[in-house]
């Protein structure tokens, strides 16, 4: 259920986004353009339904969304990907998991949820980094709690490690990330990765 992203912007915007010279301004600016390609990766077969519509000349009956979708970035550093979301998607509504990483063990711990109705929804967890898939794994368990069922993860960069976790805890929920790397270091960290996405993205 691995998707990783194939295309040419995508790789030259991670190139940009690993750079250690990028600054935070133009971080935040090239997560808004990886995330738009993911995004639409991502919602490539969410439901349409039939939608008559009148064009200037002629009535015609086009494709409407069918039904809602709802993102819940995992905070903070999912919240540099929201906007794209917001941005292609009318009925989008966003709900949030506050999972915070401790340094020394790698392990998340959940300060903060909130979450809109989900039943019936495509559900999409959005983090920037799937390193030992811990927090996400703890993310999927929250909504799955609070009834989602159609779920999928986006992420820019993953490792093989988060990647099998995940499909370990939750098989059958897709994966979309616009890189696959090589692997975590000692301090659970992908390699070669982008380092502290987080601290990148506000310049913390």
């Amino acid at each position: 259920m691995l998707r990783v992203l194939d295309h040419p912007l995508a790789a030259h915007v991670l190139t940009l986004l690993r750079d250690e010279t990028t600054k935070p301004a133009a971080f935040r600016t090239l997560t808004h353009q990886v995330t738009l390609l993911l995004a639409l990766e991502a919602t490539r077969d969410l439901a349409t339904k039939e939608h008559p519509v009148r064009t200037p000349l002629e009535p015609v009956t086009g494709r409407a969304l069918a039904r809602g979708l709802v993102i819940v970035p995992i905070l903070r550093a999912g919240l540099g990907m929201v906007q794209p979301f917001t941005d292609l998607f009318p009925d989008v509504t966003v709900g949030y998991v506050g999972l915070e990483r401790d340094h020394t063990t790698a392990v998340a711990r959940n300060y903060y949820c909130k979450l809109p109705p989900l039943a019936g929804k495509r559900v999409l967890v959005v983090d920037p980094m799937l390193a030992t898939g811990g927090s996400a794994v703890q993310a999927l368990d929250v909504l799955c709690e609070h009834g989602a069922t159609e779920l999928g993860l986006v992420c820019i960069v993953s490792a093989p490690e988060g990647v099998a976790a995940v499909a370990h805890a939750h098989p059958g929920v897709p994966v979309f990330t616009g890189a696959l790397d090589r692997g975590l270091n000692a301090r659970k960290y992908i390699l070669p990765g982008l380092g502290d996405f987080g601290d990148r993205l506000y310049g913390t």
